[in-house]
């Protein structure tokens, strides 16, 4: 979600304050976050609205965010056996993370409402595809919902409130209707 994509992606400020608040979530609840940019130098950085500026993001050039180094933070982590994807473009870092992941046996949750492409029929087909391979397919409030799974969850009133404002509407209800 960097600053050279604000004018092309679909959706952009809407999937990037959904970013955000899975982002504020993961913190709340001690899930670690790593962030990749897609070669900063011509793309710009990850934008503020994000919140991940106490971050360091990986730089990368290939599409599959798997780099030797998030690998190796991977690691560090005690090699998680589940991750949750945000971000752009869904046909070609989401996706290409996604099978990388898929391929180790690591249990894929794309938060749909969370990530995009420059078009709506790149993201949606992408979203099929990514469902269709094994991934699961999820949106915001879901997720940060299925992460406490309790009212009596000792983070619930912290998640409650990232759940104040419903998500804005995204696109994607034609999508999911069909099928």
């Amino acid at each position: 979600m960097q600053e050279k994509f604000r004018p092309t992606i679909f959706q952009f400020t809407n999937i990037v304050g959904n970013a955000a608040r899975v982002l504020q979530a993961c913190r709340a609840l001690s899930i670690p976050p790593i962030v990749t940019e897609q070669y900063p130098k011509g793309l710009g950085p990850t934008v503020p609205e994000l919140g991940a500026s106490d971050l360091k993001p990986h730089a990368k050039t290939k599409f599959s965010m798997l780099t030797e180094e998030v690998q190796s933070e991977l690691k560090s982590l005690g090699d998680p056996k589940k991750a949750i994807l945000c971000g752009i473009e869904a046909q070609a870092c989401i996706a290409c993370t996604t099978f990388d992941l898929l391929d180790r046996g690591i249990e894929v949750h794309i938060v749909a409402d969370a990530v995009s492409s420059r078009s709506q029929t790149d993201r949606l087909f992408a979203l099929s595809r990514l469902k269709q391979s094994g991934a699961f397919l999820t949106t915001t409030e879901g997720l940060l919902l299925q992460l406490v799974q309790d009212a009596k969850h000792p983070n619930f009133k912290e998640i409650q409130k990232l759940l104040a404002h419903p998500s804005p509407d995204t696109g994607l209800v034609s999508f999911f209707s069909s099928l």
